[in-house]
């Protein structure tokens, strides 16, 4: 039998990955990262006008905050749903 995943364990990885990725990206646009997103994007042959405003404490921590939340549903319900799978006799 497969081994069960931990939904709490699996949460608080993928939570964490989030959060620390919006991190990331945080502190790199208050570093004033607008250059770089321009050349991504042109590698990828996308021109958008998109305009970085200058990063709001407040805003940055609620985006890590949200990031791990969501982060947290998605591990936890793909561990269940990966555990209900594995046990389940009819999905072999």
């Amino acid at each position: 039998m497969a081994e069960k995943l931990s939904p709490n364990k699996l949460g608080l990885t993928v939570g964490l990955f989030a959060a620390l990725a919006h991190l990331v990206w945080s502190i790199a646009v208050a570093l004033g990262i607008q250059k770089l997103v321009d050349w991504i994007l042109l590698l990828h042959s996308i021109k958008l006008d998109l305009v970085l405003t200058n990063i709001v404490i407040l805003n940055a921590i609620l985006l890590i905050i949200v990031s791990f939340v969501g982060g947290y549903i998605f591990g936890a319900v793909f561990a269940l749903i990966y555990n209900y799978v594995a046990k389940c006799k009819y999905c072999k």
